[in-house]
């Protein structure tokens, strides 16, 4: 579903870009329905759910009449909503892709608790619906459908709006076809909606203060936690793409489980919940201190260990993965395809996005082993803020399009 590129926000290949132009369309401005059952009902209304807002650094946005430019991701493990607020000042809201229901107990009702609240309360009966990635069934994408219409809502996204939407780039047919249906039933993006590449939507914070970005050739990576992504850009065309599933974020934290309950001598089995938070908390390649944690024993008391080698371990083997299938296979594969090209993108620094770059010291650590490996000197850069860089970068095209009219 692609269409001709606007004039200075770049192309991506067909199936990378998903866009539907929804401007002559009539909305009635009611509430969202289920559909199913013999009759529609009302979704319920969303329990008070805490989110983290912040304001983007001072950064602004055309304001002004017209449609609300937005950027947003739909992320594996966090959902992050960009747009101006009031004043035209950029706000950006992040919360955990996650959600469950509970039964009111004075009235009866179902009622949703999506993000952290969800994860917190009710840690057995919360549903990550896009582990994946994508929604990959019907199901998932109910959930997810649902879970974003809640995020909305809370937020208070106007329905007048321009919305693009920070994607991952998989080969998966059925999972962006489920995507597809989440966006487009969010209520949103009543002017326009549009999809651009993760790692290009990423990358545009890194690379300046305006959609430089989208104006250079150079190479991006997407380490998340579903996936390792890179690909080639050249002024928002995605020349050439690789992706793989053995490299991910998710698999460290599997990996960092396994190796507390070696480091431990089998006393201490944790969950990849765990993990993932010691990962988030204590990985550092400048500065890593061991630390201790206290689990309950079941039979009663409690056991204290301290973790030495564990979380940096499993970094350190994630960096090397990384750096060896970025170099040994997408960098061989695009050097093959066009050497000029790849010199011309490797004089410029390569962008790490994604939420694997927050580990202090990774994107240093990254860039002198892939200068070893490659055997030439290369910089790699990452913006200030990865978890919020992607949909940073989609709310700056989005505003480029509703300044140029393009909706």
């Amino acid at each position: 579903m692609a269409t001709e590129p606007e004039d200075g926000v770049g192309e991506t290949e067909d199936d990378e870009e998903l866009d539907w132009d929804r401007g002559g369309a009539e909305t009635d401005g009611g509430a969202e329905t289920d559909g199913g059952g013999d009759a529609s009902t009302a979704e319920p209304e969303p329990a008070a759910t805490p989110a983290e807002t912040t304001r983007a650094g001072g950064e602004t946005t055309t304001g002004g009449e017209g449609p609300s430019p937005v950027g947003v991701k739909l992320g594996s493990t966090r959902t992050v909503l960009v747009r101006p607020d009031e004043t035209g000042a950029l706000a950006s809201t992040t919360t955990l892709t996650c959600l469950t229901t509970y039964e009111d107990a004075l009235t009866g009702e179902e009622r949703v608790l999506f993000g952290e609240e969800a994860a917190t309360e009710y840690p057995d009966e919360v549903e990550y619906m896009l582990r994946s990635g994508l929604p990959e069934d019907d199901d998932r994408a109910d959930l997810a459908g649902r879970f974003f219409r809640e995020v909305v809502t809370v937020n208070e996204v106007p329905t007048d709006s321009v919305v693009v939407y920070a994607i991952p780039s998989i080969d998966n047919e059925q999972g962006l076809a489920n995507l597809e249906r989440v966006i487009d039933e969010s209520g949103i993006g009543e002017r326009a909606i549009r999809s651009y590449p993760e790692s290009l939507c990423g990358a545009i914070p890194a690379v300046g203060d305006g959609l430089e970005a989208i104006e250079s050739i150079f190479v991006g990576v997407n380490l998340g936690s579903t996936n390792l992504e890179a690909s080639a850009y050249r002024r928002g065309e995605q020349l050439t793409h690789f992706a793989t599933g053995a490299v991910t974020g998710n698999e460290v934290d599997r990996r960092i489980a396994n190796l507390v309950e070696e480091e431990t001598q089998g006393r201490v089995n944790i969950d990849r919940t765990t993990a993932r938070e010691y990962k988030e908390d204590h990985g550092d390649f400048e500065n890593f201190e061991p630390f201790t944690d206290v689990i309950q024993q079941p039979g009663g008391g409690s056991h204290e260990f301290t973790i030495e080698r564990s979380v940096m371990d499993a970094l350190d083997q994630y960096v090397d993965e990384a750096v060896d299938e970025l170099a040994n296979t997408f960098l061989s594969e695009f050097a093959n395809d066009s050497m000029k090209t790849y010199n011309l993108a490797l004089d410029n620094p390569v962008v790490l996005t994604g939420g694997m770059t927050c580990i202090p010291g990774l994107v240093e650590e990254f860039e002198e082993r892939l200068s070893e490996e490659l055997q030439r000197d290369v910089t790699v850069a990452a913006p200030d803020d990865p978890v919020t860089a992607a949909a940073r970068g989609a709310q700056r095209i989005a505003d480029r399009l509703v300044d140029r009219g393009a909706h």
